[in-house]
């Protein structure tokens, strides 16, 4: 119980960026990039639009990122949290709202219809990089060094939930392609919410008291300087290719999990659960993995561990998603496979500031993302690529009226081999210090001595 109670001492402080919650609101940004996902096939018969089409209302996030990314680390860096928050609220609330042109009988828009949404995906994909770059800034500004990794466990992990509530609220909301509508609106409530929760309510970027001695001295790299830094950092470089495909091959699996469920006669709502269990079974892998490591301070084994048996966990999903009636093995291998994946996300992010100090928080989680984000795209397409369509099959429950059902075997494979590739390659080359701590230890030495030196002054 003292372990727990250490941990979540000041985790409000976390939860209430400037008195307003930031955890729903980055639940939210996620919810809204896989709206569709879970409903692809119903998704594509409403619209009149193919599979692959659906799957750029997930793309564009990713295609987003990348060059906006960049912008993104820079307002946190050298802007600030406040600015990064409020203008992902209002960008998020804009684009939930344009979606929602696109099923509006009464404008007409025939086949404009698809490119109100896809606009309308854009806007959100803009918002998702401001806050998803933050929780190491959030952690490093408002918690001491040995809540860091626990608080930074908690807002990664929005990620996760947001997918969790996309899986389970989109099938539920949509059963028949008429309901889209219906989801759309639903979706756009929590956005306009959300965006008057920040733009009124935040009003603090950092802290009264600074929580830690890296905090309190500050002497972050200026925006560029810490790219160049970070180029040049061959350690970084390993673990922003390894963890950024990883980042990459979980986008894939949460994207394209019911187009590869359905066509071996899955229904949407299994395909939905067996994305719950991977996220609920995530958060749980984090929050256990993050305490752990606050008291250990064991990032690379942690991370080295969790990447192989998430690989494994990779391969079992690829085997047992090829047949049917294997509701119960699905089931445990997607609740595996997210156990063991999302409990690195946090430790990386940690993992990342820890060999990059002292550049920003922003620039060294930032640059992995967009690595993410280009490794997700060139995996997005390559898995589509793979595909073999299948035009008549008696098994397949995808809902299509067009170009029939897809085949994801070799796809699902090739995506267990690279998990496993960058696991074996992560292990092997990445080592790195931890150099932010060892300034704090360093630094926490100095206060100690001059407050010695000052007790021991004789009084004049």
């Amino acid at each position: 119980m003292s372990l727990l109670s250490t941990q979540f001492d000041g985790m409000v402080n976390y939860c209430s960026v400037g008195g307003v919650p930031a955890y729903p609101f980055l639940v939210l940004v996620l919810q809204l990039w896989l709206t569709f996902a879970p409903v692809a096939d119903k998704t594509a018969a409403y619209f009149h639009i193919s599979l692959e089409m659906v799957n750029w209302l997930s793309m564009v996030y990713l295609l987003i990122s990348i060059p906006f990314g960049l912008v993104a680390t820079w307002v946190l860096d050298s802007v600030g949290l406040r600015c990064a928050v409020v203008l992902s609220a209002w960008l998020n609330m804009v684009g939930s709202i344009t979606r929602m042109f696109s099923v509006l009988k009464f404008l007409s828009l025939g086949s404009w219809n698809y490119w109100y949404l896809f606009i309308g995906q854009c806007f959100c994909a803009l918002a998702q990089p401001l806050i998803i770059f933050s929780p190491t800034k959030l952690a490093a500004l408002w918690f001491p060094d040995h809540q860091r990794a626990t608080a930074n466990m908690i807002a990664s992990m929005s990620n996760p939930l947001g997918i969790l509530i996309a899986n389970l609220l989109s099938p539920a909301l949509v059963p028949e392609g008429k309901h889209i509508p219906l989801m759309l609106g639903i979706y756009a409530v929590p956005a306009v919410t959300a965006c008057a929760l920040a733009t009124l309510g935040i009003h603090e970027k950092v802290p009264p008291t600074p929580p830690s001695a890296s905090a309190t001295n500050s002497n972050s790299q200026p925006f560029f300087t810490g790219l160049k830094m970070l180029l040049r950092n061959k350690p970084y470089i390993i673990l922003a290719v390894c963890f950024g495909g990883g980042i990459g091959m979980f986008t894939c699996f949460s994207a394209l999990l019911e187009q590869i469920l359905c066509e071996k006669g899955y229904s949407n709502d299994f395909a939905g659960l067996n994305g719950a269990l991977f996220t609920v079974c995530g958060l749980l892998g984090a929050f256990l993995l993050g305490m752990y490591v606050d008291r250990t301070r064991k990032f690379i084994e942690s991370t080295k561990i969790s990447f192989c048996l998430s690989a494994l966990a990779s391969i079992m999903f690829a085997v047992t998603s090829r047949f049917r009636h294997q509701a119960i093995m699905l089931a445990i291998t997607s609740s595996l496979f997210g156990f063991f994946g999302f409990a690195i996300y946090p430790i990386a992010m940690e993992l990342a500031v820890e060999c990059s100090y002292p550049v920003g928080e922003g620039t060294s989680t930032g640059l992995i993302f967009v690595a993410s984000q280009i490794e997700g795209v060139i995996l997005m397409i390559l898995l589509q690529a793979l595909t073999v369509h299948v035009s008549e099959d008696p098994f397949s429950t995808c809902a299509l009226d067009q170009d029939g059902a897809l085949d994801w075997t070799t796809p699902v494979l090739v995506l267990a081999g690279l998990c496993s590739g960058m696991a074996c390659f992560y292990v092997i080359f990445f080592h790195t210090d931890y150099k932010r701590l060892h300034a704090e230890t360093i630094s926490a030495d100095l206060v100690k001595a001059e407050d010695a030196a000052t007790a021991h002054v004789p009084e004049p």
